[in-house]
């Protein structure tokens, strides 16, 4: 087989991701996220906020207005919050999660099998993260 043959044959397994489940969910969930102008309008915020501390804390410690940069924080995670309870962040968050383990299977799989692993019985396993929702292991 030429390197021609395998990089076909890699294009073949990016034509089939695109196509299964996990891909498309993701997708979609970016989406509907990048298309919410509330929470585009908070993500903006978030990253505003962030500067104005970036901004802060970089002065000298003479100049800088700790008492500012303790009132940013607070506001930072009151937006950071309401991001991360947004329904299409966390619809976006669920979809990511769920490509993300697709994702690690088949990279661990071609790893495997690069080292020598049986390509027909090689597979992932994930270590535990906590987390039941991305996760089919425990069972």
């Amino acid at each position: 087989m030429e390197n021609k043959d395998i990089i076909e044959l890699t294009r073949d397994v990016g034509r089939q991701l695109q196509k299964e489940e996990a891909y498309i969910a993701y997708q979609m969930a970016k989406q509907a996220a990048d298309e919410d102008q509330e929470l585009q309008k908070l993500i903006e915020e978030f990253s505003n906020i962030r500067d104005d501390i970036d901004r802060e804390t970089s002065k000298d410690e003479k100049d800088r207005n700790n008492e500012q940069i303790r009132k940013l924080n607070e506001n930072m995670r009151k937006v950071y919050a309401k991001i991360m309870t947004n329904e299409r962040m966390m619809n976006y968050n669920d979809a990511k999660d769920a490509y993300d383990v697709l994702m690690a299977r088949i990279t661990a799989i071609i790893k495997q099998c690069s080292e020598g692993e049986d390509p027909d019985t090689t597979d992932y396993l994930p270590s535990c993260t906590g987390s039941c929702g991305t996760c089919g292991g425990c069972g």
